[in-house]
């Protein structure tokens, strides 16, 4: 008999966490630079960076007035983004390290020349009494104290940077971003920054940027450490139907088992939108759709404070008592699926990846569709679905992804087709109609899977029960769809083979 146990992102709350903190995020409709790949002097940037600073603060007043206690703003949200690495230099601020030093920039703003960002941003912390998270471009010297010798060919580092400052204004963190999405003018830090901040209400936060929670490093590395509270600015372009903004952040809090605050720009050419604040428990976040309004969004909710827990720990914390699969009783769900794995299969690919499919057209039953020796597994039960309108598909991809970053994959997803074509299977869909119960599973090479389910108009569930049995084996179930199922998702990382 197969024996599941809770995952570590089992979704009940514990006693632990009992305390909690107010959070909020800002979605940003950036004012934009309308010609950024042409240099500026720093007055015309300063200019330019004030206007969204102006929203920032009015932001920072009505989070305050509901009363947060920590607020995140998004990636590129200051500056804005497609500079030359020549013609950012107007924007760029010499950014000290807080490991290093102590330095209120509102309280002593002639310590450095050309902060002017900084002084405000600590002054908009100390003003309005709250810790302040935001994304600003940093110039520092080659070569660097902390850091190798080497430098870019010009002679010195730019980097994509956040900033962290407590409630009177204190920088208490700097972060550069490691994992760069073609930002010709930043740098990659010559040398991995994993980085946190204390505060008095919640404990440690980490600190990562966009691109970054893709990767084992930084992201995974502060969760091994014990960090369960990330916060997260950035500038995130939706790819449905796997990597949609607030899919995957959220997707990421389950697997992780941790609090992401999660602050994105707002920019329809760009498909930008899609910010929240996530916990194992709880999901508040807003996704613009294509008929709203471009205009930036305060999210504030009440979270939990998640306890420290290192992730080699995992064995320990989960529960004792095993539960019964109630689709799975037999030796494996492999095995019960077995006879009803004969259905025809077809490649058609999502993400740039290419899938093995099979049609999900029964009104009931067990699929299984494999790619190479990784197997996906489906148990349904249609409640609404009309074939004529809305065609499903079961895919499974192992294997590396290549197009616009390179990372290992193993990836089990029901989806909705977007025609009645079997070559439509993968591509992008918004809204659906077609509802059903299912019981979703596969065997993973990895530890690091991240469940995730969007319906209609994207909205996510919060999924009945995520389990996990010896062997690798994950399981999602699933009932009572709010809205039509756009894509029910188990996103396997296999970090390790990243470089292979």
């Amino acid at each position: 008999m197969l024996a599941l146990v809770l995952l570590v992102f089992c979704l009940v709350e514990t006693d632990s966490a009992v305390d909690s903190y107010v959070a909020a995020v800002y979605e940003h409709r950036v004012i934009l630079n309308p010609d950024p790949r042409v240099p500026v002097s720093r007055r015309d940037a300063l200019i330019h960076m004030q206007k969204n600073l102006d929203i920032y603060e009015e932001q920072a007043a009505r989070a305050a007035l509901q009363g947060a206690q920590i607020l995140v703003f998004p990636e590129d949200g200051i500056h804005g983004f497609n500079f030359t690495r020549s013609s950012i230099s107007g924007y760029l601020e010499t950014i000290p390290d807080p490991e290093q030093e102590s330095w209120n920039p509102c309280t002593e703003p002639g310590r450095y020349n050309n902060t002017e960002v900084l002084q405000r941003l600590s002054c908009m912390a100390r003003r309005h009494n709250l810790y302040l998270v935001a994304n600003m471009p940093d110039l520092q010297p080659c070569p660097m104290k902390t850091a190798p010798s080497s430098c870019p060919p010009d002679g010195r580092w730019q980097f994509n940077t956040n900033v962290a400052f407590s409630s009177d204004g204190l920088l208490v963190a700097r972060y550069h971003k490691q994992n760069l999405y073609f930002e010709e003018s930043f740098d990659t830090p010559p040398k991995l920054e994993v980085i946190t901040f204390d505060t008095p209400f919640a404990g440690k936060f980490g600190l990562i940027i966009c691109f970054d929670i893709l990767f084992h490093d930084p992201t995974v590395a502060l969760v091994k450490m014990g960090v369960r509270q990330l916060i997260f600015p950035t500038a995130w372009m939706n790819a449905l139907p796997l990597l949609d903004s607030i899919q995957f952040h959220r997707a990421f809090s389950l697997g992780a088992n941790v609090t992401v605050l999660s602050a994105n720009t707002r920019n329809d050419r760009l498909i930008m939108t899609g910010s929240g604040i996530f916990t194992p428990f709880s999901a508040t976040f807003h996704h613009a759709l294509k008929d709203d309004p471009e205009g930036g969004r305060l999210l504030v909710a009440r979270v939990p404070v998640l306890d420290p827990m290192v992730v080699d720990d995992v064995a320990e914390s989960t529960s004792s008592v095993p539960t019964e699969s109630a689709y799975c009783n037999k030796e494996s769900c492999a095995a019960s699926s077995s006879p009803h794995s004969s259905y025809p299969t077809f490649t058609a690919f999502m993400m740039h990846d290419p899938f093995k499919f099979v049609l999900i057209n029964e009104t009931e039953g067990n699929l299984t569709v494999c790619d190479g020796t990784f197997c996906c597994h489906l148990q349904y039960k249609w409640i609404a679905h009309d074939e004529r309108k809305e065609l499903y598909a079961l895919g499974a991809f192992a294997g590396l992804h290549t197009v616009n970053g390179r990372y290992a994959l193993q990836v089990c997803a029901a989806v909705r087709c977007a025609g009645l074509e079997a070559s439509s299977c993968g591509q992008e869909v918004e809204e659906a109609e077609s509802k059903m119960d299912f019981l979703l599973e596969a065997t993973f090479q990895t530890e690091y899977v991240y469940p995730s389910v969007l319906v209609n108009r994207m909205v996510l569930e919060q999924p009945e029960k995520l389990e996990k049995a010896a062997g690798g084996r994950v399981a999602m179930k699933h009932s009572k769809l709010s809205g039509g199922l756009i894509t029910a998702c188990l996103y396997g990382r296999m970090y390790h083979l990243d470089n292979e």
